[in-house]
């Protein structure tokens, strides 16, 4: 599983965070907003690796900046708490998946700030 999830391509999983946030009535610009704070990506950035056919785990290790304050994010996602999460790749993506979740709910972290 850990090594499919990292060979997933962005290209496949940005639509869907898409649809995620904007069926929730919030909007892409706060999930590249968001993708801009965790990895340094712009929305041009975003276009290439989408273009290119990044996979995720391109897509982190390529990227930008990770913020270091990534870290700070707790909580779980599919059943398990992110910060037991031993594969820092993984546990880089879930982050990912659960800041997505947090738009969707209207949750818009304060820790973006930082």
């Amino acid at each position: 599983m850990t090594r499919e999830l990292k060979k997933m391509l962005f290209k496949d999983i940005f639509p869907l965070y898409v649809n995620k946030v904007e069926r929730k009535g919030h909007t892409k610009q706060e999930l590249i907003d968001m993708l801009n704070w965790l990895c340094g990506y712009d929305e041009t950035d975003i276009k290439v690796c989408i273009d290119k056919n990044v996979d995720l785990e391109t897509f982190f290790m390529d990227c930008p900046k990770l913020n270091p304050n990534r870290k700070n994010v707790t909580g779980t996602i599919c059943n398990v708490k992110i910060q037991d999460i031993e594969d820092e790749m993984i546990q880089d993506i879930r982050i990912m998946d659960k800041l997505v979740d947090d738009i969707a709910k209207g949750k818009k972290k304060q820790i973006w700030k930082s």
